[in-house]
């Protein structure tokens, strides 16, 4: 763990402007790229048929999806945090709640409003054209940000 958060420190920042500036570019033009699909087709029941690795798959998916960053706050600073602690054993799982509990409401929500899905689904595209494009330009702008002031 710390080795990674030691190159984390030393090349995080070196990293942080080129790696905005491809995330932006990715996100305002990601949809004209023609990218080989990696064996997920959207078919969450086709998973789930396959037991327990179809559900951790899914659960993957899930948490990759509402914040990939989490893996690094668990794995990067909650479990050393949690052994210097006292009482740190406890910490794992209050973060393990708290992430879970977005989890939790949205899929609620999704499966008591499928009837309505359809007009949801809609409007979520609009909101997410337009969102895709200001976090997109937001994103450019931060990494052209960092670029200049690390390397220029």
């Amino acid at each position: 763990m710390f080795g990674i958060q030691k190159t984390i420190g030393t090349w995080g920042e070196l990293v942080l402007g080129p790696l905005l500036l491809v995330i932006g570019l990715f996100m305002l033009f990601g949809d004209k790229l023609n990218l080989p699909k990696f064996g997920f087709n959207g078919n969450a029941e086709g998973l789930a048929r396959k037991g327990g690795w179809g559900a951790l798959m899914i659960g993957i998916l899930f948490a990759l999806a509402f914040c990939p960053t989490s893996g690094v706050f668990y794995f990067g600073m909650l479990i050393p945090m949690s052994a210097t602690a006292t009482a740190g054993y406890l910490l794992p799982v209050v973060f393990a709640i708290a992430t879970a509990l977005p989890v939790l409401a949205v899929a609620w929500i999704l499966a008591f409003s499928v009837q309505q899905m359809g007009s949801f689904y809609g409007k979520m595209q609009k909101v997410q054209k337009w969102m895709n494009l200001i976090v997109g330009v937001v994103f450019i702008i931060i990494g052209i940000y960092y670029c200049w002031i690390m390397y220029l």
